[in-house]
């Protein structure tokens, strides 16, 4: 074995016994209780203690195939050593700094490994020839199957000298199976700039497939959580906000891999649907009309429609006497609250509230009296007349009014509609409302009302990625739980709901975030050339005003057109599911949504094992309906007839552009319908 090998593995044993040691430390403190007080007064601060100890043992639980480090940064002797305060030194003759997903130090609390978030860290992430941070050499680690350091590669920066990236590029185009890795290891500058921009800027990323987009929406979450923890968590903690659970599941683990397990992960539906299911589809007409931001203010109308003032007198029977409030005093006190635009259920408190005030100045004008406002508050008149004229509010009520009742949609939605939009958002009315199905868009209305009625947690940052498909009113649903800036993914190639925003800069308006920046990424590091070149003669069709991305990564065999008979596709497709097991990787299998039946029945008839989407279960083939492949990666991806994909809905080109780049090793697009014209050499499409 080589002796800087050896030398490695034998630092590698060394953080591994340290980490251990901190780990043990940190376990024994929870159980023995180390530190906590025996006061009443102190019941507080151990609660504190115990949490922060318990959220140290989760960031410090072992990483599934994650080495302690991955590259580290050499420097003149006794630099770092000053400006950071401690670094592992082999040599007398230079200061070694190792990189790692999470800082480890010794027992003397001197730093083995820096976190890669750490300022320190910058220098291997931006360090280069021309402006070389003080780095003498950047060396780079490579690891085997079973996680054993097998491999370094050095690049001097302090002198001319060809780039060092063999090992890069062997990380990069690394078979995958299973969730999405995190990419601490590959991060290039122009993703690095991203992932470290100011937590008060709020970021819109609009990247072509491969390009680490949703990588860097996740990195710098963690990012911040390292740089502003206290603040993040001050202001409601951060979350990330994805398009289904398909994908969720497939990116859950990058976070816990960097050690931050505290990040809540949402679906859109989840986030407005209070736990009713999306099971509607709405036809394009319907949606693009039901996502549209002047759906806001129909909403609005329907709600405070139900406030009505009373004709009637009230009476208050307190101690054999009766206190009236008449018509005109009510109306006043309704039409002040009105003015302050409170919250719907705050109103309807503060109604109460002042109405319990006036009976009790009544009270003492009249020579006092022995009750309270409290009292008179909770008084059975009172309750009553306030819930006949400010109704309490079911949002999922209101909003199965408006879409089934027509006289209540044309008295909301009037002068705000055209008749022709009405009447494409109204459905016959269920037999009951418990038998009503919501679609994701009737969910965003939901949240609407629910916001409206009472305003919802906030969020000190959000992370929402594949962001292309959301609906103004979507958009809303976010922005009300934003307390700072945000990190927005994703890309308008890949738009395919009816009723999305179009451009970014609109996004961000109903965002309410008007001055973020959009930054745009357009060197893949995942998608080959050939697989992204072809998926690329779409754009002119979809979307004319993006620059067509550019690949890393170049493969003769990245691309195969295979065409089948007449009905022999999804024979064809089993075969090269087949013939793709006996290589590494995993392996996606993508077909519209109607053929997923038929191909689950093929591949099950001939054995191979595999998982649906959408429901539970893994495998190293994943049958994919497209309307779920979003955001997701294969090494190799079958895509059975991409013109049935294309005529199953309106935005069908923007679906097969996603289902083409979905690869990160080979496609194969198997077809026996011809080819979309956009897909076909230039000579055929003549």
């Amino acid at each position: 074995m080589e002796p800087e090998i050896r030398a490695e593995r034998e630092y590698l044993q060394a953080c591994r016994a340290e980490l251990d040691r901190m780990r043990k430390e940190i376990n024994s403190a929870i159980e023995t209780g180390m530190g906590e007080g025996d006061a009443v007064d102190d019941k507080y601060f151990n609660h504190v203690l115990r949490q922060f100890r318990t959220e140290i043992a989760e960031e410090l639980a072992d990483i599934d195939d994650a080495p302690l480090f991955f590259g580290h940064l050499d420097y003149p002797p006794g630099e770092v050593y000053e400006a950071a305060r401690g670094s592992h030194t082999r040599s007398p003759e230079h200061d070694l700094v190792y990189l790692g997903r999470r800082g480890i130090r010794d027992d003397d609390g001197e730093p083995l490994v820096i976190d890669w978030r750490a300022p320190l860290a910058r220098a291997f992430y931006e360090a280069d020839h021309d402006h070389p941070m003080g780095v003498r050499v950047r060396r780079r680690y490579g690891f085997d199957q079973a996680g054993l350091l097998s491999a370094y590669e050095d690049e001097p920066l302090d002198r001319p000298g060809s780039s060092a990236n063999r090992l890069l590029t062997a990380e990069i185009e690394r078979p995958r199976q299973g969730p999405m890795r995190d990419i601490v290891a590959t991060i290039q500058p122009d993703q690095m700039r991203l992932v470290r921009a100011p937590v008060d800027r709020t970021l819109c990323i609009q990247g072509a497939p491969g390009t680490g987009k949703t990588a860097v929406g996740l990195h710098r979450l963690a990012y911040l959580l390292y740089t502003e923890r206290v603040r993040l968590q001050k202001a409601g903690g951060v979350a990330v906000i994805g398009p289904n659970r398909s994908f969720l599941s497939y990116i859950a683990g990058v976070l816990p891999a960097l050690g931050e397990v505290a990040v809540s992960q949402a679906t859109i539906d989840e986030l407005t649907g209070a736990g009713l299911p999306a099971e509607r589809v709405d036809d394009p007409r319907t949606a693009r009309v039901k996502g549209d931001v002047r759906m806001a203010e129909v909403v609005r109308r329907q709600l405070w429609a139900r406030i009505r003032p009373v004709d009637r007198t009230l009476e208050v029977k307190y101690q054999h006497r009766t206190w009236r409030l008449y018509p005109e005093d009510i109306a006043e006190e309704l039409a002040e609250i009105l003015s302050r635009g409170a919250d719907y259920s705050a109103g309807r408190e503060l109604l109460a509230q002042r109405l319990a005030h006036r009976i009790l100045r009544e009270m003492e004008r009249a020579g006092g009296t022995s009750a309270t406002l409290h009292q008179l508050r909770r008084n059975g008149a009172i309750t009553k007349l306030v819930r006949e004229m400010w109704p309490a509010v079911e949002p999922a009520r209101l909003i199965h009014d408006l879409l089934t009742d027509k006289d209540c949609l044309a008295e909301a939605a009037d002068g705000v509609l055209t008749a022709e939009e009405q009447e494409v958002l109204l459905r016959p009315r269920p037999r009951s409302r418990k038998a009503m199905t919501w679609s994701t868009l009737d969910l965003a209305l939901l949240d609407e009302v629910a916001a409206l009625v009472e305003r919802p947690a906030k969020l000190g940052h959000v992370v929402v990625d594949e962001a292309q498909d959301l609906s103004p009113m979507h958009l809303r649903a976010i922005a009300r739980r934003l307390a700072g800036a945000c990190t927005v993914l994703g890309d308008v190639a890949q738009a395919t709901s009816p009723s999305a925003v179009r451009d970014w800069a609109t996004v961000l308006t109903h965002l309410e975030r008007s001055t973020g920046r959009i930054e745009e990424l357009t060197h893949g590091y995942r998608v080959p050339a050939d697989v992204l070149d072809f998926a690329a003669r779409l754009l002119p069709h979809i979307a004319p005003d993006l620059r067509s991305p550019t690949s890393f990564r170049h493969s003769a065999d990245a691309l195969h057109l295979t065409e089948t008979a007449p009905g022999e596709t999804v024979a064809t497709a089993v075969m090269a599911c087949a013939t793709a097991l006996k290589q590494e990787g995993s392996i996606g299998l993508l077909a519209a949504d109607d053929d997923i039946p038929e191909l689950h029945r093929a591949l099950t008839e001939r054995g191979l094992d595999h998982a649906v989407l959408g429901t539970d279960g893994a495998a190293r083939i994943t049958l994919a309906p497209v309307s779920l492949a979003k955001g997701l990666e294969y090494d190799t991806v079958l895509v059975v007839e991409p013109a049935r994909i294309v005529a199953a809905e309106e935005r069908g080109l923007q679906r097969l552009y996603v289902a083409l780049t979905r690869a990160v090793s080979t496609l194969h697009v198997l077809h026996a319908d011809r080819l979309p014209e956009p897909l076909l050499p230039q000579t055929a499409a003549v």
